[in-house]
């Protein structure tokens, strides 16, 4: 049997370094924000067509299931924003060790939670 094969690699036994599950949670949230814009475009629209349908969606935004679709698009968008100028100082030539990084990551992380828990008190 050929030993030089491929190693079936199980990425729950792995460690991930924090700057790696940042990165990795960057690019969800990029995901998240694509996929939730369809719901903004749709509230937008439809509180658009008339001042009964601005009413309609106003009360939507009272129910607890709108404000936390509309908290967790808000949380995906912050996070986003906080971790992109992050990566653009990394890409200005900035934290680019392992130590540097890993600070960074912490940063993005708590001023990411500050704004997240803010956007959380306007939503409710």
């Amino acid at each position: 049997m050929n030993r030089n094969r491929p190693v079936n690699l199980d990425l729950t036994k792995f460690h991930f370094p924090l700057p790696a599950i940042t990165s990795i949670l960057f690019r969800i949230s990029g995901v998240i924000i694509f996929v939730m814009l369809g719901v903004l475009l749709y509230l937008l629209d439809s509180s658009l067509e008339s001042s009964e349908s601005f009413a309609r969606v106003e009360g939507w935004m009272d129910g607890f299931f709108v404000k936390f679709v509309v908290w967790g698009i808000l949380s995906a968008l912050l996070y986003h924003l906080v971790s992109g100028i992050k990566h653009l100082i990394q890409d200005m030539g900035y934290m680019e060790t392992m130590e540097g990084a890993t600070i960074g990551a912490k940063v993005s992380i708590a001023i990411s939670i500050i704004l997240i828990v803010l956007a959380g008190v306007v939503v409710w």
